[in-house]
């Protein structure tokens, strides 16, 4: 039996981007029959929301998409992540940042950028938490273009 590949997805808050990228990944994979390929988690580099639901924009806009993110629930970045994970995927370079600053030795090479890694480019997915409902959407989008990117990769 084959291990799959564990990924987890990393915003500050675990609230808004990285629940998103969890459900989208998770999704993508699925439809393309390689769900059991995959363990998917988020967190976040702050523990401000743990325990929360993620934003309920969040939660709408994955709906909105057959997407069903209300099971998760926020969490900040543990130590054994950098060992449990093959990937983690910041969504900006502030979270790139801040992980490798967090990250044993041996494990700096697992922290990536979400969208430069999926082939995307260097770029960061934004923090859509002060915008309104558009935002979210864009948020959305670039996610499930980086999630199919991503999948293509593995």
């Amino acid at each position: 039996m084959t291990v799959p590949t564990s990924i987890l997805f990393v915003c500050l808050g675990n609230i808004c981007r990285s629940p998103l990228a969890q459900g989208v990944f998770a999704e993508t994979a699925h439809k393309a029959g390689r769900g059991g390929d995959f363990l998917v988690d988020s967190a976040g580099t702050g523990a401000w929301h743990a325990g929360s639901q993620p934003d309920q924009r969040s939660i709408e806009v994955a709906a909105r998409h057959g997407i069903d993110i209300t099971a998760q629930r926020a969490r900040k970045v543990r130590p054994d992540d950098f060992s449990r994970f093959h990937l983690i995927l910041g969504m900006d370079a502030t979270n790139v940042a801040d992980l490798r600053a967090q990250a044993p030795r041996g494990t700096i090479e697992r922290v990536r950028l979400f969208l430069d890694f999926a082939g995307g480019g260097e770029r960061d997915v934004p923090d859509p938490y002060y915008g309104g409902r558009e935002g979210f959407e864009n948020v959305y989008r670039m996610i499930r273009d980086a999630s199919e990117a991503l999948l293509s990769k593995l």
